[in-house]
Parts: structure tokens; C-alpha cells; sequence
């Protein structure tokens, strides 16, 4: 793993390179993760992956309105330096969860700069339909494990997450809520112990106004003409089935893959399966005048 910071609009972004292979930027969701839960090592064996540390989170720069001021059009600003930093005439970037917000984004905003987008466990929409769509699945996940004592707590985080409001909190409610976010976890706790090393970071989710930003691209999906993969876990409360549906039938030609004995962690839960899915996507989109890529470690990505 080689760590490297460069400086956009004056902010560090600081991001992690690992594996070798067609470069993949992963940008891992929160917001306001650690961006170490997001590690795969599985897909590195094929893949060249950088892992963002997104501004505002991590050893990143912080924005003056911190912890306002983190839109996904800021986000995919710190994304453009970093794409032209390494090199790439085009990436495929991956995002995870509400890093698949900022994917989106990006795939509407920027598309000349991507041969593909992957839109791992998102979904097109926030605000209400998404919120009731995880209480419906925070419900069955609820009644799934009504038999274990360790329940409570998941659900006691749950209720505590709209009052989020410093690192400490986030910190403390991305690790109570990682038995949700697993389709097994009492089954395989000691398999999934390293993941509560993770931390957060809290941003409001406002912009520099302290305006909240709502996200609905439904209507705009159909405009997408970036190469896609949607990825999504059969068991996720968060953004599960129904938007990856959503997601997959409303961008033309999207592939579609559900991961059926998973979560929110796919990568984690079904490796191989994840792995598999992913490279055969990138390797399948690649352009034969853009296939190797020299990182600023000074190994080819090919």
C-alpha cells in the first residue's frame, strides 16, 4: 500500500494506492468513513485500486465551513485533481454508498473522464423514500434477530443517528450499526472483528450555507451514458434491492449484480464473488489506447 497527498483548491486529499491492474478510484461512503473498511483485497490481485480519503474525513484537509461545505459537487472537485494527478485519460471510479451518491454525480456531471462507474450499495435518492425504505428493512432485520440480546444496541444506534454531531458520535454509531450492516454477523463475529477499527468523521450533510443537500436523480438517470454496474447485498438495510432495481433499470445497458449472502459490505461478506464482478467489468470496458497507466508510485497499471 502506498500512501500519497496532492492539493486541490488549496485542500489536501490524501488517497492510498494497493494491487496491480486497471485502475479503479474507490471512494467509500459516510460520509465521513474511514476509508480502511472499503480495503479489497480480493480485487487487488487484478485491479489497481485507489482508495480516496475524501476531504473532510482521515488525514484529508478539512473545507473553512467543516463540517459543512461537503457537497458531491466539492467531492468530485477533489476527484478531478485526483484523476489528473495520476495520470489516467479515463478511470472507472466505484462508490460506495454515499460515495455512490458522488459516482453518480460524477458519471452525470463528468463522463469524458470515466470508461466506468460502479454503484456499489446506493441508491438514486435521499430524504424521505429512502428513509422509510431503511426503517421497512431495519424492521425485518429486527424480527430476523429477535432471539439475540445484542439487539437492542443496533436498534438504540439506529434511533441515534439523525442526532450525529461531532467525530466521537460518528464514530461511535458507524460501529454500532455494523451488525446491520452485515446479512451474518452473529455468525461470523470474530471473522468481522477488524471492521470495528473503523472510524468517522461528522459532516452535516449541508453545504457552506448550512443548506442541506437533497438528492433525487431518478429523473436524470436515463442521461447516463458511462458504462455501469450497479453491486448491491440481498440483506442491505440501507440502500438495498429496490434502489439498486432502480438504479440498474433506469441507466441504459446498467449491469446489474446482487450479492445474495450479503449486506452493506459485500466486498467483505462474498470477496471472490465481489472481486469477480468487478474486474470482469473493468476488463471488459477497456480501451486498448488507455489500458496502461503509469501511478506517481512509478508502477504501470495495466
Amino acid at each position: 500500500m502506498n500512501t500519497h497527498t496532492i492539493h486541490v483548491d488549496g485542500v489536501a486529499q490524501r488517497y492510498h494506492v494497493a494491487g496491480t491492474g486497471p485502475v479503479v478510484v474507490a471512494h467509500p461512503g459516510g460520509p465521513g468513513l474511514s476509508y480502511e473498511y472499503l480495503r479489497m483485497p480480493a480485487a487487488e490481485k487484478d485491479l489497481t485500486m485507489v482508495y480516496v480519503e475524501p476531504i473532510g474525513t482521515g488525514e484529508s484537509g478539512r473545507l473553512p465551513a467543516h463540517p459543512h461545505g461537503y457537497t458531491r459537487e466539492r467531492y468530485a472537485r477533489a476527484l478531478d485533481g485526483l484523476v489528473e494527478h495520476l495520470g489516467a485519460d479515463r478511470v472507472h471510479l466505484l462508490g460506495h454508498s454515499h460515495g455512490g451518491f458522488v459516482a453518480q454525480h460524477y458519471a452525470l456531471t463528468r463522463p469524458d473522464r470515466l470508461a466506468g462507474v460502479v454503484l456499489y450499495d446506493s441508491a438514486p435518492v435521499t430524504g424521505a423514500d429512502h428513509y422509510a425504505e431503511a426503517a421497512r428493512n431495519m424492521e425485518a432485520f429486527a424480527r430476523r434477530n429477535a432471539d439475540r440480546p445484542e439487539l437492542q444496541a443496533v436498534l438504540d444506534t439506529w434511533q441515534s443517528l439523525g442526532g450525529l454531531s461531532d467525530d466521537e458520535g460518528t464514530t461511535r454509531a458507524a460501529r454500532g450499526m455494523l451488525p446491520a450492516y452485515l446479512a451474518r454477523y452473529w455468525d461470523h463475529q470474530e471473522e468481522y472483528a477488524p471492521l470495528f477499527s473503523i472510524t468517522g468523521t461528522f459532516i452535516s450533510g449541508r453545504d457552506d450555507q448550512g443548506v442541506p443537500e437533497q438528492i433525487d436523480d431518478r429523473d436524470a438517470l436515463p442521461s447516463v451514458k458511462t458504462p455501469t454496474l450497479v453491486i448491491a447485498g440481498r440483506h442491505d438495510v440501507i440502500c438495498g434491492p429496490r434502489w439498486a432495481e432502480e438504479l440498474a433499470g433506469g441507466i441504459p445497458g446498467a449491469e446489474l449484480v446482487m450479492l445474495e449472502n450479503s449486506g452493506h459490505l459485500g466486498h467483505v461478506e462474498e470477496p471472490e464473488a465481489f472481486a469477480r464482478a468487478l474486474t470482469t467489468f473493468v476488463r471488459s470496458d477497456q480501451q486498448a489506447p488507455s489500458s496502461t497507466t503509469t501511478l506517481p508510485n512509478g508502477e504501470p497499471s495495466r
